[in-house]
């Protein structure tokens, strides 16, 4: 079994590329971390509602930025204690220059992967 988190991120939308920037430098860092076993990042750029469910229909862009733009991370780690040490580096180099980009501080899901 593997532990793993969700990260979500609300960037300001005037950071968005900045942000982008440094998630590109932080995902060369995060591959090295002992333990990692998938590191996943993604952009919200989509939408769907339950009539295009319904109807099997892809989902839609989305066209404007109401308050931020958001981001989600996965990643999944052999135990706690290797995503532990993990957070403590990522903490120690990246968090703050990470925090300057978002709107409120970054929400996070943690648990064992069920499958």
């Amino acid at each position: 079994m593997s532990f793993s988190e969700i990260c979500i991120y609300q960037v300001k939308p005037d950071k968005v590329d900045e942000f982008e920037t440094l998630m590109k430098e932080v995902k060369e860092f995060m591959n090295r971390q002992e333990g990692l076993h998938l590191l996943r990042f993604v952009k919200r750029e989509y939408n769907i509602d339950f009539e295009q469910i319904k109807e099997g229909l892809p989902p839609k862009k989305l066209t404007r930025v109401v308050k931020s733009v958001r981001y989600l991370l996965y990643w999944e780690f052999e135990t706690k204690e290797h995503y532990g040490t993990a957070q403590k580096n990522l903490y120690e180099s990246y968090w703050k220059r990470i925090d300057k980009c978002l709107i409120v501080p970054h929400d996070k899901y943690l648990g064992d992967r069920m499958f």
